[in-house]
């Protein structure tokens, strides 16, 4: 059954995490744009602080929505071989792809955080969220950049997520938690009613409402 929104899938994967509610140790990430939204349920429901992990998906030339890979924040990697075997993608359409989505990660970090320098993540369980995974790419770029801060366990979450994507993440984070992995599974928009893109602001908003502040921009229903 589709969410309706991503609030919804966010309070429906947040019953799944229930056993890691008022862990002090505990921090919920949430994957920009959508997975932010996602993960601001999952944060308000564990009583958890919620932060931002910026991640960037390399697209295919002319087909973006295909991921030959993806970067993030603290110089991380993560390239799809199968993909970039199968197209002939050349090294420097690659090492151009990550020039410029390099750029669009460092220019979200600062509309984001602002002044506001990240959670501590060393010796603390990650709590990862996207709000849904098709290839994996993106997701794995997230926890290998999160392995390099020190948590003491990772965890992914999503609320809808592809079987075999779900196989790969698996053997690379502590815990998987997805609330469905419909197959065939096509894409993440599918099992949405309501799948609109998020705004920086609506982020943003976000971010400051979970940390107690007030917020300098409209929040998602005046932005509507």
């Amino acid at each position: 059954m589709p969410y309706r929104d991503r609030k919804e899938a966010g309070q429906r994967l947040a019953l799944r995490l229930a056993h890691y509610a008022d862990c002090s140790d505990v921090l919920v990430l949430g994957l920009p744009r959508g997975g932010v939204v996602v993960a601001f349920e999952v944060a308000r429901a564990l009583r958890a602080p919620l932060d931002v992990f910026v991640v960037r998906k390399l697209g295919v030339p002319g087909q973006e929505e295909l991921a030959m890979g993806a970067i993030a924040s603290g110089g991380v990697q993560v390239l799809n071989p199968a993909v970039v075997e199968l197209l002939g993608i050349p090294d420097s359409v690659i090492q151009q792809a990550i020039e410029e989505q390099r750029q669009e990660l460092e220019r979200r970090e600062r509309v984001y955080r602002g002044c506001t320098a990240p959670l501590e993540v060393a010796g603390r369980i990650a709590i990862v969220v996207d709000d849904g995974i098709a290839t994996g790419s993106t997701m794995r770029a997230a926890v290998q950049a999160l392995r390099k801060l020190g948590p003491a366990r990772v965890v992914v979450a999503a609320p809808v997520a592809a079987p075999q994507a779900c196989q790969q993440l698996a053997s690379e984070a502590d815990e998987l938690v997805c609330d469905s992995m419909p197959d065939p599974f096509h894409s993440v928009g599918l099992w949405y009613d309501d799948f609109t893109q998020n705004t920086d602001e609506e982020v943003r908003y976000l971010l400051e409402q979970a940390r107690g502040q007030p917020a300098n921009v409209a929040g998602p229903e005046a932005a509507a």
